[in-house]
């Protein structure tokens, strides 16, 4: 047929990688521990009122991670009582904010691919595909897949920017 459209990028054989699909789907709650504080003071007995009294029950399932959102010394024994409180509740307890949970979940997902499927491949990592995800990911899906990929890429099939392209001899 004459003026038959083709997809060359269909035909190309590219396997296109959406780092997106590699942030964690459960939901993340946040604990705050200056809501625990006493006058922006962590005070050990006001604390473990506190913490005692709070109900956590909307954090069963959740992801959790605690941080202080303030400028003030936390204990380290502080964050283990608010593990301990969780025990029950829910067993994916991190230190820090939200995105740097996100953004270490999203690590360990793509360090946990297997790269079978990608040896000897073109390989397009998307661009502009999410704000969650930062350099790092990319760092990490690169380091990944450079050691079975025949190529790798960043951006767009119709605009893609090489980044590694492996010597045939080498795979």
């Amino acid at each position: 047929m004459k003026g038959e459209i083709i997809n060359k990028v269909a035909k190309s054989g590219l396997i296109t990688i959406s780092l997106s699909s590699f942030l964690p789907d459960e939901q993340i709650k946040e604990i705050d521990l200056s809501s625990f504080l006493s006058n922006g003071v962590l005070k050990e007995k006001d604390f473990r009122k506190k913490i005692q009294d709070k109900d956590f029950s909307n954090y069963k399932n959740s992801k959790v991670c605690v941080f202080c959102s303030t400028e003030t010394i936390i204990p380290m024994w502080a964050y283990m009582l608010i593990t301990v409180k969780l025990k029950n509740i829910t067993d994916y307890i991190f230190f820090g904010i939200k995105s740097n949970v996100i953004n270490r979940i999203t690590i360990e997902n793509i360090q946990s691919i297997k790269t079978e499927k990608y040896k000897n491949k073109k390989i397009i990592i998307k661009g502009c595909d999410n704000n969650k995800i930062n350099e790092s990911a990319y760092i990490e899906i690169t380091k990944k897949l450079q050691k079975v990929a025949s190529s790798i890429m960043f951006g767009e099939a119709c605009s893609a920017v090489p980044v590694f392209k492996n010597n045939k001899n080498e795979i």
